[in-house]
This record gives structure tokens, C-alpha cells and sequence, in this order.
């Protein structure tokens, strides 16, 4: 099947930031006295959007947070990727061969658009998506509601079903799913049986296999 577009999840697709976030996740939680590791915040929160991860912290403890709560651990995060973030190994081939191919691309992130300018920036992909990067914040509802995912397919004029979605986490893959896409799920996380409980129809821990599963290899 040729697909008409092809979105792509941001962290932990794209970028290898998923480790990074979600420590300063965890020391934000282990301040609060919600003793937290890394590897924990990840298993938890993988492809969560920070805004709900704070209402959730709220209802656990009970109290509000500071307004700023979020803010600072994005001002973290960021510092962090400006030092320290790559790429996933073997995106960019992925991108430029569909790119020389014609295929259609964007990214379908829960993340807010300055986290994602700074991350596909500072990991040199942001030219790949030229005016084509969509966050959850476009439609006010987190993945695995479906909207973003058809948020997607409507601005650029595709119908969902000639959509593949490229995601790693299991909320994402089953937006993808309940959009009516096919989804390709990628393992970077050692997550293959979450992904395929999740609906997706391949999952691989080599993004390169998307090459071959899109017909370009």
C-alpha cells in the first residue's frame, strides 16, 4: 500500500529523549515525596503529556501544585537537550529516503511546540516537517483520544485510513488505532508485547524497518 501521509510521534521515535524527560520527571515526583526512578516515570508516564501527569500528581497527593510545576521541569528537560539529545539511530536515513521517495510526513506529538522546537532543532530533523509539526495542544485532548492522529489527516488533506502513524508508546499506538490508521510501533524501549497489545500491526526495534514495511527497501 502506498500511504498517503505518514505521522510520526516525537520522543522516543524521532528524538532519543524519553530517558531525559523522564528523570526530571522523577526527581520532580521524588521532591514531592513520591519516591520515583527513572526507569518507574518511563514505565508510567512513556508518551504521557506532562499538563496531565500534574493533575494526575494533584488527585494522588490531594493538593494543587504550583502553577509553574510543569514549566520548570520543561526548562530542565530543555537545557538537557540542547546538551545532550540525538537523534534516534537510523531516523534520519528513515526520513531522507522517504523524503526522496515523496512521501508525506509530519509529526502528531502530545508534546507542546516549543518542547518540539527545541528537540527537532537541536537534533537537526525540524526541516524534514516544515510547517507540518502538530501538538495535542492543536485539539486540547491528549493521546489515545484519536484527535490529534485525525487532526493530523484533516490539515493535510489525507483520509486516516491511507494514514500509517510511527509510534513507541502504547497510548499513542492506540490513538493511532481508534483513528482508524494503521500503526507501526517501535520498540525503543524494550515494549514489544505493550505495542502489540496496543493494536499496532508491526512491531520492530529497528526504526529502519519501516523502510521495508512501507515498500522501500
Amino acid at each position: 500500500m502506498k500511504w498517503d501521509l505518514i505521522i510520526f510521534d516525537c520522543d522516543g521515535v524521532l528524538v532519543d529523549s524519553e530517558a531525559i524527560g523522564n528523570r526530571f520527571i522523577a526527581e520532580a515526583l521524588t521532591d514531592l515525596g513520591i519516591e520515583t526512578s527513572t526507569d518507574e516515570a518511563l514505565a508510567e508516564f512513556l508518551g504521557g503529556k506532562l499538563t496531565q501527569i500534574k493533575i494526575s500528581v494533584e488527585k494522588k497527593l490531594d493538593k494543587k501544585l504550583p502553577d509553574n510545576w510543569v514549566d520548570k521541569i520543561y526548562a530542565k528537560q530543555f537545557a538537557e537537550f540542547k546538551k545532550s539529545l540525538k537523534p534516534i539511530t537510523g531516523i534520519e536515513n528513515v526520513l531522507r529516503e522517504l523524503k526522496k521517495n515523496d512521501v508525506l510526513m509530519c509529526v502528531g506529538s502530545n508534546g507542546p511546540l516549543n518542547k518540539m522546537d527545541v528537540s527537532l532543532s537541536v537534533t537537526g530533523l525540524a526541516h524534514y516537517f516544515s510547517g507540518r509539526i502538530f501538538s495535542a495542544d492543536h485539539v486540547g485532548i491528549p493521546k489515545p483520544a484519536p484527535d490529534l492522529y485525525l487532526y493530523c489527516a484533516e490539515q493535510l488533506n489525507c483520509i486516516p485510513q491511507r494514514c500509517l502513524v510511527v509510534e513507541d508508546s502504547p497510548r499513542g499506538a492506540a490513538a493511532g488505532v481508534s483513528a482508524g490508521m494503521t500503526v507501526f510501533g517501535y520498540s525503543g524501549t524494550d515494549n514489544s508485547n505493550d505495542l502489540r497489545r496496543a493494536g499496532c500491526s508491526i512491531v520492530s526495534s529497528k526504526i529502519n524497518d519501516l523502510l521495508d514495511f512501507v515498500g522501500l527497501l
